[in-house]
C-alpha cells in the first residue's frame, strides 16, 4: 500500500507484482482507477466505480493516462471514457 498525494487529493496505491506485470489501482474515497487487469463488468455487478487505464507501468502512468472503460457506479459520478486517471479519481472523491 501506498498513499498517494496529488493536486491535494490523499489517495491509496496498490501494486500487486505478478510474474511478467504487476497489477495496479489508485483507490479513492468514492471509487477506483485500475489498470487493464481490472474488469469494469465486474465493478458494475458488485456496483462499484471503477475506472480502467491501459499500457501503464506505475502510478504516474496511471493519473496520465485515458480511461477507456468506466462502470456504471463511476458513470453516475461524473466519470468519463477519454478523461485522464487523475481526472476520474477527482471525481471519485
Amino acid at each position: 500500500m501506498d498513499k498517494i498525494n496529488v493536486e491535494n487529493l490523499d489517495l491509496t496505491g496498490y501494486t500487486i507484482p505478478t510474474e511478467h506485470a504487476s497489477l495496479l489501482v489508485i483507490k479513492a474515497p468514492k471509487g477506483m482507477l485500475g489498470c487493464g487487469y481490472i474488469n469494469a463488468a465486474v465493478a458494475d455487478k458488485l456496483n462499484d466505480a471503477a475506472a480502467i487505464v491501459s499500457g501503464v507501468k506505475n502510478y504516474d502512468d496511471m493519473l496520465n493516462a485515458t480511461v477507456h472503460t468506466v462502470s456504471a457506479a463511476a458513470a453516475e459520478l461524473g466519470v468519463t471514457v477519454g478523461m485522464t486517471g487523475l481526472e476520474a479519481l477527482k471525481k471519485m472523491q
